[in-house]
């Protein structure tokens, strides 16, 4: 493995609608192009952008919705090494706190993809990265609501291996799934 990678810093959003599905990206870029992924991007690092901002401006760039802060929250960080064996990565996650109604998006099809409605139980069948479907999205799900993970991922010579460093659950969260 080269130690010299680049990393990146970068948020996910989960945007949820009153029937519980997810808003996802189907991807046409890299990474993870031709795959579903969260809403996204990386953080203006040369102006100093911090989290929460970047994840207010990619949910307005990428969806249309002009989000206040106090309607987002960090839910989890998830440090990935060596990622696709080219890029370390930080990771911040952000859901949205209210339902999303689905006028409030402005365009479904962009640059960057085509956005789509899925329901919460069928998104480890669609084609997410092996990183999201087996670590993030268990952990997404399972801190809903008020909860906050830490989660590393070594991806090193395409190996599979993590460790929640922490873990916290809103009041009424039911158990993580045994991952």
């Amino acid at each position: 493995m080269n130690p010299n990678l680049p990393y990146k810093i970068a948020v996910l959003c989960y945007l949820y609608d009153a029937e519980d599905r997810v808003l996802l990206l189907h991807r046409l870029k890299s990474p993870n192009a031709g795959m579903y992924s969260p809403i996204g991007g990386k953080l203006d690092v040369e102006t100093g952008e911090g989290p929460h901002a970047c994840a207010v401006r990619e949910i307005e760039e990428e969806a249309g919705i002009s989000l206040r802060d106090e309607e987002i929250r960090l839910t989890g960080i998830v440090s990935e090494q060596a990622y696709e064996g080219e890029t370390h990565w930080l990771i911040f996650l952000f859901e949205v706190t209210r339902p999303i109604d689905h006028g409030e998006i402005a365009e479904m099809n962009f640059d960057e993809g085509q956005l789509e409605w899925v329901p919460v139980d069928e998104v480890a069948k669609h084609g997410i990265p092996e990183t999201d479907k087996r670590i993030m999205w268990p952990l997404v799900q399972s801190h809903r609501h008020g909860g906050l993970f830490m989660v590393h991922i070594n991806c090193t010579d395409g190996k599979l291996d993590w460790v929640v460093q922490e873990s916290s659950r809103g009041v009424h969260q039911p158990p993580a799934p045994n991952v």
